[in-house]
Parts: C-alpha cells; sequence; structure tokens
C-alpha cells in the first residue's frame, strides 16, 4: 500500500483489533503522523506513518 491510497475518511481494516473488538479505523488526520478513529468505540489513536502502514490489512472504503 502506498501512502498516496490514503485520505481523509477512507476506512481501513488493521491487522490487529483495537480492544473493543473492531478492527475497522477511520483516517482522521494525514501528515507525518496518521490519526485513525476507531469504528467501534470512537477513540482516537496517533500512529507514525511508517507503523500505520505496517499495520494496514486492506483498505475498506476509500
Amino acid at each position: 500500500m502506498q501512502s498516496s491510497d490514503y485520505s481523509l475518511g477512507t476506512v481501513v481494516k488493521m491487522k490487529k483489533p483495537h480492544p473493543c473488538g473492531s478492527d475497522l479505523w477511520e483516517v482522521v488526520r494525514l501528515g507525518a503522523d496518521i490519526k485513525i478513529s476507531c469504528q467501534g468505540c470512537g477513540r482516537i489513536v496517533m500512529l507514525s506513518r511508517s507503523k500505520f502502514e505496517k499495520g494496514v490489512k486492506k483498505i475498506e472504503k476509500a
């Protein structure tokens, strides 16, 4: 996956699920770091771009 594949509002499936049980996340902010919001509980997490790209399994909805 390339960084150009992601934009605001993109829903991605991560390799590891969140403790709430959901593995779907929505991209909220793009930059050097990427902020994602859990679709299950609404928790917001900020990851470095490299860690985010390693953790993405597939893009659910662009």
